[in-house]
């Protein structure tokens, strides 16, 4: 049989609650990676309205491939942020009228640059990403879960704000995972090893490996 394609929105086609992400979005500030994909029973084609909240830019929302979405998972980019430094916090030059003469004083705004998801994560239902937060390779973010600050790769990360509760190997064998990177193998070599992808050891996907090709 040929390799599930990428490229289709709906991969199971008896579950539209469940669609990919890479086919799905069309703005230029949001990256996606290959069956990568949400989860949602309402509407999960509204990913990039419902689910990317303030995305005014310049920054970027990049997801790499082989991710996760449980319903409700919600990225918040940088255009939530509000100046801090004044009596008040209100926008009041977005209201319009005279008071969008002052609208150099939302410019300058802190900004913690593009929203960074590596490949192979997991996020929880309920889960938000706060601005300009990075999430390591391979990382698990439970459900409910608020995500303030960078996952390291392999974390396992929870609570509001996220903590790291535990690492998914050990630090040699997270190394070993990086270097094999699985996520970027030929989908056709992929396939021939799913049950080592999901339930072998990292001894036996090493084993797995396809072989590197000699310049």
């Amino acid at each position: 049989m040929p390799v599930p394609d990428p490229t289709v929105l709906h991969p199971m086609p008896d579950q539209p609650r469940v669609v990919l992400l890479k086919p799905l979005v069309t703005s230029p500030l949001i990256e996606v990676g290959a069956y990568s994909y949400y989860d949602d029973p309402d509407d999960p084609t509204a990913f990039e309205t419902r689910n990317v909240l303030y995305h005014y830019g310049p920054e970027r929302l990049v997801i790499g491939k082989f991710c996760a979405l449980g319903t409700g998972v919600r990225f918040l980019m940088n255009g939530a942020n509000h100046r801090m430094d004044g009596p008040s916090t209100f926008p009041f030059p977005t209201m319009g009228g005279s008071w969008a003469d002052h609208f150099d004083l939302l410019t300058g705004l802190p900004n913690r640059g593009d929203t960074v998801v590596g490949n192979d994560v997991w996020f929880g239902h309920g889960t938000t990403v706060m601005p300009g937060v990075r999430i390591g390779h391979g990382a698990i973010i439970a459900a409910g879960s608020v995500v303030t600050k960078d996952v390291p790769d392999y974390g396992v990360v929870g609570g509001n704000p996220a903590r790291l509760l535990r690492s998914r190997h050990s630090d040699a064998d997270i190394a070993r995972l990086l270097a094999l990177a699985w996520w970027d193998w030929p989908a056709e070599h992929i396939g021939k090893h799913v049950r080592t992808l999901m339930s072998g050891s990292v001894d036996e996907l090493e084993n797995a490996a396809p072989p590197v090709p000699h310049p």
